[in-house]
């Protein structure tokens, strides 16, 4: 046993080694993002959302996923927490202070209530019936407060025997046990801890395949997959009043604007296991010692699974935010790789799903945001700087680095956060100088150097039933701010819809995979007025067809595969084992499970959907495709911008099915156009679509 131990704590140091001692080179959906965490599911990290609660707006709810692409039906021993890690959720709310201010701290515990049967759930009893303490510390871990004891984990939704049967099973109802399980701390705040459908969607498949993504509804395309549909993961959350996190103890309502810098926090989760492990010969459970070892985190989504390297990736995941050695990960945002893809004088060419997304190489005819070009570095040092984030005496050195291109957009996006500082204001109002003041849409900076998942609490919340909210986030509010009468007449602040969106904070509807490669496509840039390449400088309409290519894009699946709870903790309840299906067709992936938008905003019911025509922009014809699910007399029309019909594709009555209309518009002059579906009385949806020729 002693050679046993010796050989153990030789292996727990070289794992130590690993995680802690990797050569120091140099966002997250985290699925099985690094190959040691691959390896430990119950301690990895899936993905993390911090938004104010959408029915309880004095509050804050923040969703730590773990334990990815959990199947339904996988008994009979079903995934669970893990009662040797710490789960953790950090806030970071004053920049003054160094590491964490609040920090929530959750270990399981499980108790096999019947050990003799091989059934997870049988005649009222579980296994593993698990339950959960969780912690609170306000000074950074110093000291800790238990605020919930012998909290409640609902057991795996198995089946109607295993739950429902009052002979054989508990006797209820899923929705009755996860509703029993929220907890109401000491301190206030609700908690879940628990199975859930993974709120994640997105087109695994294609997004590995060196980013070639599949599209519904273009002609010729392979179908498109959300790869995470129909799994399981459990979930930690928590709602928390903003007066709580807030640092100098605020309700929303003293905030001085809907902007307040004072109101921004930083989030990140994070699982930590101890150092040494040591097995049982006689097949008992291990016992665990040493120090605690961090070996899984989370921030910003997609960080580590599409932005940090292979070689990484591990040692990423060992670090805090707050880390000296976090900046050394730097280069990797202001030079991206997927950037190579959007390049056709690189990879462009190899990856048609990416296609749309072409990086600025000639920003109003002088700036170049391709990987290790100049950017905005020209401007280094300039006095038209003056008084603007690009200012040497204030943020320029940072912003701005020779060969860094993306230092002046993806490094703030995701290692500060936005100012609320020219130039990161919309164009609006700037009469064509990206420098000048414009309307303000965005404040989440938090001056912590590090990955977190960046909020401002006093943005006000998007109704979800709001024909504006769109999962598109802060894409979307630029969007508005830039074409809508209602925004764009002044560079007064004021509320846009989805300001409360990603990056601002990340909603369970945000369509994160899509804005992220808007993103690095450089989206960003062309909002403050750093337009695409085919816009040329003066002309007072920046809708350009590279501008619209970017918007229009779509990186595969656009909703969850289950619609969200309105109430805490929001996210769908999991999947049922007895009859789960994983779901394979995309013909109906891009249909909205609840209330949802695209560019334009309008709401569509989940039994039917309007797709964007492809292509798009379009010369002479294009194609429009579209389902219904009842046996009514269907209208596709389509309009100009004075609202006056020019064409009618469709009138006449349809049986249950998906459609695909054909528009020609050879006769019909250049501009932008809308289409609008009518299935009997209800007007279900409108897109814009835009004639060149």
């Amino acid at each position: 046993m002693k050679r046993y131990l010796l050989v153990a704590g030789l292996v727990a140091c070289v794992t130590l080694v690993v995680f802690l001692g990797a050569p120091k080179k140099i966002d997250a959906s985290s699925h099985r993002e690094a190959p040691l965490i691959s390896n430990d599911p119950l301690a990895d990290n899936t993905d993390l959302y911090a938004f104010r609660s959408p029915d309880d707006t004095n509050t804050v709810t923040i969703i730590a996923g773990y334990i990815p692409l959990e199947l339904p039906e996988g008994g009979p021993n079903y995934a669970t927490f893990g009662k040797n890690i710490r789960y953790e959720i950090h806030v970071d709310n004053n920049a003054a202070t160094a590491g964490d201010d609040i920090v929530y701290r959750f270990t399981f515990d499980q108790t096999n209530q019947d050990p003799s049967t091989f059934f997870n759930i049988r005649l009222g009893q579980q296994n593993l019936k698990t339950t959960y303490t969780a912690e609170r510390s306000t000074d950074g871990g110093s000291t800790w407060s238990t605020i919930v004891s012998n909290g409640i984990v609902p057991p795996p939704n198995i089946g109607p025997r295993s739950i429902e049967n009052g002979t054989v099973g508990l006797g209820t109802t899923y929705t009755t046990l996860l509703n029993n399980a929220i907890a109401t701390a000491s301190t206030g705040e609700k908690i879940y801890c628990g199975p859930a459908d993974d709120p994640f969607f997105v087109d695994l498949g294609g997004v590995f395949d060196v980013g070639q993504t599949r599209v519904p509804g273009a002609p010729g395309a392979a179908a498109a997959r959300d790869g995470v549909a129909g799994f399981n993961c459990h979930v930690i959350a928590i709602k928390v009043p903003i007066l709580t996190l807030q640092k100098d103890g605020k309700t929303v309502s003293q905030a001085a604007n809907i902007l307040d810098g004072d109101f921004v926090i930083g989030v990140w989760a994070s699982a930590s296991r101890q150092q040494m492990t040591t097995l049982s010969t006689t097949g008992g459970e291990p016992t665990y010692s040493g120090p605690w070892v961090q070996v899984s985190r989370l921030g910003m989504p997609l960080t580590n699974e599409v932005v940090i390297p292979l070689m990484d990736k591990d040692y990423w995941n060992s670090l805090s935010p707050y880390a000296a050695a976090e900046s050394t990960f730097d280069k990797y945002f202001i030079n991206p790789e997927l950037g190579l893809y959007m390049d056709d004088a690189l990879y462009g060419g190899a990856v048609p799903a990416l296609m749309n997304l072409r990086i600025q190489k000639n920003s109003l005819q002088a700036y170049n945001f391709g990987n290790n070009q100049a950017g905005l570095y020209p401007l280094y040092g300039n006095p038209a700087t003056t008084g603007t984030a690009l200012d040497t005496a204030i943020f320029g050195k940072y912003l701005l680095r020779p060969n860094a291109p993306r230092s002046v957009d993806l490094l703030p996006i995701f290692y500060t956060g936005v100012p609320n500082l020219a130039p990161y204001q919309l164009a609006t109002g700037k009469s064509g100088n990206p420098l000048a003041t414009g309307k303000p849409f965005i404040n989440n900076f938090l001056p912590t150097f590090g990955d977190m998942l960046r909020l401002n609490m006093a943005v006000p919340v998007t109704p979800r039933s709001s024909p504006d909210f769109s999962s598109l986030g802060i894409v979307q509010a630029a969007v508005l701010g830039l074409t809508d009468g209602r925004f764009n007449g002044s560079t007064a602040l004021q509320f846009i819809p989805n300001m409360d969106g990603f990056p601002n904070g990340r909603r369970l509807e945000d369509d994160v995979t899509r804005i992220e490669l808007q993103a690095v496509s450089g989206i960003a840039l062309a909002a403050i007025g750093l337009w695409y390449d085919d816009y040329t400088a003066g002309d007072p309409n920046p809708v350009t067809t590279q501008l619209l290519n970017v918007l229009t894009y779509k990186s595969g699946p656009t909703h969850n595969d289950l619609p969200f709870k309105s109430t805490f903790p929001y996210v769908a309840e999991p999947h049922r084992g007895y009859d789960y299906a994983k779901q394979l067709k995309a013909d109906t992936l891009d249909s909205p499970t609840s209330v949802g938008s695209d560019l334009l905003g309008l709401s569509v019911p989940k039994a039917f959907f309007l797709e964007q025509n492809y292509p798009n922009p379009f010369n002479p014809s294009t194609q429009i495709q579209y389902h219904v699910s009842r046996t009514e007399n269907v209208t596709l029309k389509v309009y100009n911008g004075l609202g006056q019909e020019v064409a009618t594709l469709v009138n006449e009555q349809k049986s249950p099915g998906t459609y695909t209309a054909n528009w020609d518009a050879r006769n019909i002059a250049s501009g932008a156009y809308y289409y609008r579906l009518q299935v009997g009385n209800d007007i279900l949806a409108a897109k814009k679509a835009m004639l060149i020729k």
